[in-house]
């Protein structure tokens, strides 16, 4: 770290006349400012978040060659502000939100020398979701003023109606720079992206219809939105033959990516070995549960709408009440609408259903344990974190490790504590669980690594999984190795963030002996928020070294 924040020392040194220079007047980027204190450190995040963010021009954000390259350049300043503030005196949890700004700072640094998604990547221009993120910001790089439609309340009010309209409207505009934008070589960036954005199109469409009675105007914005859609991936279809290059990072990126950006203690060769033994782990355990359960009835698939919601919600309800009446942490009211409203609804279908809907036909109690990710979104709304900076979701999905880590650990953890004592072929689903997320997670590995393009990873993730429960073909798989293509750390966030979990649990449970209270371990975790692992670690123990191992002293 220390040659790092020499480098970034001397940078900021070369640049600072350039870009004071450079500047305009009023540029925020062209004001260098010294501060001392956290309550100064809260106004200087503030200040860096309005920064980070694309001007934006006619409704359009800017992502031009000549506007990344200014707020590149003009990065140096502000991470020559943060590096000179003397933090060695403050309470760990201030210095922990100073790391935070830290490494986002790093995160854009590190979009702008590598990733650079406004060249590479045609999903980056997606402009509609209509589905919901179980984490705290939607995963993988997303345009900024992109359309989060489950942030409206539904039914759509005519003023937010109006609004939605407006900002498709802009779509034309967005694809007409993204045409300009779009140099980059990476061909199965390129391949998967003209996929996304031929989703996209049909995405508007289906929205079109679902409100053309009581919104036309919003209807008619969106099939203008999806023409324009539709326009794009035609012209991206036209450049796909003239894309060749690689599309991974590289190990020595990935590496400095998990470090500096992610905070997390390991190499890609580390992360690759960590994998592989849960891989192995997870295929283990699940062959000797088989044999302990030898004489079991298998479990069948739901194969109704009727028989998925009664199940469903009754795995719901068992779920909270064991983490109620098991005392695993602290029950609140909002906990049951944040589980209920996502229960989902059934899906025909002959063949293999997506992964997950082969788990939750099976068992839903399994996928109801990782589903805890809306608890935890229920919390971030309903008990603001004490941090103004924890209040806001870190850029670059720096959040990972934390978010899905303890989503994925409470599939084993709630396994450990007693939930499926009465659902013993249950256990069995967990460690396919764990495979899937491991193969998987190991497929990212290899692309970023050089080792493999993406149809072998899809192919090698789906080797791996029990039973052919992942088709290589299959959408679960094949958009899961797009994602992880697309932000690197996020494919193996499942599992070392697991990983580091159970440090975390082992740590602070060896301070206390034989006064661990699993309720108050899980207290303080979700109290503390969801930011990497190793700055929970940090602050639940008082112990740095998980994050030093990252970022050095």
């Amino acid at each position: 770290m220390n040659c790092h924040k020499c480098y970034q020392s001397l940078l900021a040194l070369c640049l600072l006349f350039t870009i004071i220079t450079c500047t305009s007047p009023d540029d925020s980027s062209s004001k260098t400012t010294s501060f001392s204190t956290y309550e100064e450190l809260v106004d200087f995040f503030f200040k860096w978040r309005e920064f980070s963010a694309p001007k934006m021009i006619d409704g359009v954000p800017d992502y031009s060659v000549e506007a990344m390259a200014q707020q590149h350049k003009a990065l140096a300043d502000w991470q020559k502000q943060l590096t000179s503030v003397d933090t060695s005196g403050w309470p760990i949890k201030h210095q922990v939100d100073w790391y935070l700004i830290w490494a986002e700072m790093n995160g854009m640094d590190f979009e702008h020398r590598i990733t650079k998604p406004w060249e590479r990547d045609p999903a980056f221009y997606v402009w509609f979701y209509p589905d919901p993120s179980d984490v705290p910001e939607r995963e993988a790089p997303n345009i900024h003023g992109c359309i989060e439609l489950p942030k409206y309340q539904q039914p759509l009010s005519a003023n937010d109606a109006t609004e939605i309209a407006l900002r498709l409207r802009n779509a034309a505009k967005l694809y007409e720079q993204a045409k300009t934008n779009l140099i980059g070589n990476a061909h199965d960036l390129w391949l998967t992206g003209t996929r996304s954005i031929r989703e996209q199109s049909a995405d508007l469409e289906a929205f079109a219809e679902s409100i053309k009675d009581s919104h036309p105007d919003l209807a008619n914005a969106a099939l203008e939105a999806r023409d324009a859609s539709n326009e794009l991936a035609g012209w991206l279809t036209t450049q796909a033959d003239a894309k060749s290059g690689t599309s991974g990072i590289g190990k020595a990126h990935y590496t400095w990516n998990l470090k500096n950006v992610h905070l997390v203690p390991y190499t890609w060769e580390e992360e690759v070995l960590l994998m592989q033994r849960e891989l192995a782990r997870a295929h283990s355990s699940l062959r000797f549960f088989e044999h302990r359960h030898r004489n079991l009835p298998k479990l069948s698939k739901i194969d109704n709408a009727e028989d998925y919601d009664r199940l469903m919600n009754e795995a719901t309800n068992e779920f909270l009440a064991f983490l109620k009446d098991s005392e695993v942490l602290t029950y609140k009211d909002y906990m049951k609408p944040a589980m209920q409203e996502q229960v989902g609804t059934f899906r025909p279908n002959d063949g293999i259903r997506g992964f997950f809907d082969e788990v939750n036909y099976r068992d839903g109690m399994v996928m109801r344990t990782h589903q805890y990710h809306w608890i935890e979104l229920a919390r971030i709304r309903e008990e603001p974190n004490e941090s103004r900076i924890r209040q806001v979701p870190t850029m670059y999905n720096i959040f990972d490790s934390r978010a899905e880590g303890l989503a994925t650990a409470m599939e084993e953890l709630m396994m450990n504590a007693g939930l499926f004592e009465d659902r013993p072929r249950a256990k069995e689903l967990v460690w396919i669980m764990l495979a899937q997320r491991a193969a998987r997670g190991l497929g990212g590995l290899y692309q970023h690594g050089l080792e493999m393009n993406i149809d072998e990873a899809c192919a090698f993730a789906s080797s791996w999984v029990p039973y052919g429960l992942l088709p290589a073909d299959g959408g679960t798989i094949t958009h899961e190795e797009q994602f992880y293509l697309r932000q690197p750390a996020y494919g193996t966030s499942y599992v070392i963030g697991k990983l580091d979990l159970d440090k975390l649990i082992a740590a602070y449970a060896r301070q206390r002996g034989d006064q661990f209270v699993l309720k108050e371990f899980m207290d303080e975790l979700n109290r503390i928020g969801v930011i990497p692992v190793s700055l929970v670690y940090w602050e639940m123990t008082g112990d740095k070294s998980m994050l030093e191992a990252a970022v050095g002293k």
